[in-house]
């Protein structure tokens, strides 16, 4: 069966739109999700944030604040390539940061960036593979930031992440 190009573009569209969704709905019950208002190329953003405090014995003897926070952000594309991969993880990373604001209390702020394409590269694969980027506040006594990073492959259901995001390929594991 022959499609043409202006219907398959419209089927790989709604691929991805479903794909996107499905990622979110997983997000909703931790994070806050918001599609509207995020930072231009991205999709959709989720944000995580959580308290805990230490005792010794009692309430009244507190020795600590620990505080952890995420900042997820989605993009979709056609093709993703080194070039276009370095420009969203360089947006996303310099957004992340700028949100985090560390303190003695602060453990951790991670920047995700979860890429959704139609088709990855090969060069982009081993690029990704090789991509890190992390930051200690103070000598980690302030906490530290490290970026995750997950591009999926709509068409193919390949996933390929960097070190810190090895994890997020079971998220997309079930798509």
């Amino acid at each position: 069966m022959k499609v043409n190009g202006g219907a398959l573009k419209k089927f790989e569209a709604d691929a991805s739109e479903s794909v996107l969704q499905k990622l979110l709905h997983s997000f909703e019950r931790y994070y806050n999700v918001k599609e509207s208002g995020v930072v231009a190329p991205f999709s959709a953003e989720a944000e995580f944030h959580s308290h805990s405090e230490q005792y010794f014995f009692v309430k009244a003897a507190h020795v600590a604040n620990i505080d952890s926070h995420e900042y997820v952000f989605f993009a979709e594309v056609d093709v993703l390539d080194e070039a276009l991969f370095e420009q969203l993880a360089v947006l996303a990373w310099e957004e992340g940061l700028s949100r985090i604001h560390p303190y003695y209390g602060h453990r951790n702020s991670d920047v995700t960036l979860i890429i959704l394409a139609q088709k990855i590269e090969d060069s982009a694969i081993t690029y990704i593979n090789k991509s890190k980027k992390s930051k200690s506040y103070k000598l980690s006594f302030y906490g530290w930031t490290n970026f995750r990073a997950l591009a999926y492959e709509v068409s193919s259901g390949n996933a390929v992440s960097n070190r810190h995001g090895s994890d997020l390929k079971k998220l997309v594991g079930t798509l």
